[in-house]
């Protein structure tokens, strides 16, 4: 009786939990939170989550830590993940109504396919302990095919490529199932980290993880449109005077620093639609693949992509939130015949 009462009265969540940024769907409400995943916790006990932590990453001082509890999408830091995910529930419950605050809610949690089942399982246990009812997990490819749209249940192929801050996700789907994926270690970070390699081989410059992730928001690109072609202004420390130093870089120097982990999400598209059965292979010659996550909004990626294995690649319209929607999709349709 008190979990039919509960079941009636808690308003679900579905949550996002990236390697760069936590999204969180409430039922019936929406995309409620975006915010970085990181965490801050000084030596007398003061903590901060998400936006307000991460503007101290590579800024405080030595009684602060800033820290990333998720590393290529599963958990690193078990006590600090907890503590995130408790803020980010606490913080959706306010989205809900007043009578709904008194239940622990129900969670969906999407989770990179590629995870052990006890990394799931430590996800499961972290948001228990963080205040979750009942958890549930669903892989991230199939949480972001629904998202954008795809029609995962038809007897028909649809390929996601999947592109996060720890992890690419790239997988075949038809029936409501995953029929061939791939999970590899490489994403938004592995591309920041690789700007930051490059800075130092280059200009003997050390950069920090957010000047990193600004460059390649702003000039990162994976192919040349000569239209496009853009230079900014880099600072960072000299590593030979130990000084401050600036210099300019192009849109031709970061998009040779991304090479490497580009080629790597490339080469795991191919061998996923190398081992796609045929008939699943000639529906995406007339589909296409998709691309969603914040990856996907590297300029040219769609193009590259789809010269290399002769596709048509589409990226999705809310590539960052393609996760998260996913969820809520499941949420809302928790109680029909839709098998996910």
């Amino acid at each position: 009786m008190k979990f039919r009462l509960s079941r009636f009265f808690s308003s679900d969540i579905g949550i996002d939990l990236g390697t760069a940024n936590c999204l969180v769907y409430v039922k019936d409400q929406g995309v409620v939170l975006n915010e970085p995943s990181v965490v801050s916790i000084s030596d007398d006990g003061d903590v901060k989550v998400g936006t307000e932590a991460k503007r101290m990453l590579g800024r405080c001082p030595v009684n602060i830590r800033a820290i990333r509890p998720m590393k290529a999408g599963v958990i690193a830091d078990f006590e600090v993940t907890e503590e995130m995910l408790r803020y980010f529930i606490t913080k959706a419950k306010g989205f809900m109504k007043p009578y709904q605050r008194f239940f622990r809610p129900n969670v969906v949690i999407a989770i990179p396919s590629g995870i052990t089942e006890v990394e799931s399982r430590a996800v499961q246990d972290s948001a228990m302990r963080a205040g979750a009812g009942k958890v549930t997990t669903i892989p991230e490819p199939m949480a972001s095919a629904i998202g954008v749209g795809l029609p995962v249940s038809e007897p028909t192929g649809s390929m996601i490529v999947d592109i996060g801050g720890g992890t690419t996700e790239v997988a075949v789907l038809s029936l409501a199932g995953i029929v061939e994926m791939r999970s590899c270690r490489v994403g938004g970070d592995e591309m920041d980290s690789s700007i930051i390699q490059h800075m130092k081989r280059v200009y003997n410059l050390l950069i920090g993880e957010r000047m990193a992730e600004d460059i390649k928001i702003r000039i990162g690109s994976a192919y040349q449109v000569p239209d496009l072609e853009e230079s900014m202004e880099v600072k960072g420390r000299d590593l030979v005077s130990g000084l401050p130093k600036s210099i300019r870089v192009s849109s031709q120097e970061i998009r040779t620093a991304l090479q490497e982990p580009i080629a790597s999400i490339v080469d795991a598209v191919r061998s996923t639609l190398e081992h796609c059965p045929p008939e699943l292979a000639s529906d995406l010659m007339d589909r296409g693949i998709m691309l969603a996550g914040g990856g996907a909004m590297i300029r040219g990626l769609d193009r590259l992509i789809s010269e290399e294995i002769n596709l048509p690649v589409l990226v999705a319209d809310d590539p960052l939130n393609a996760v998260v929607k996913g969820t809520g999709w499941i949420l809302q349709n928790l109680n029909s015949n839709v098998r996910v």
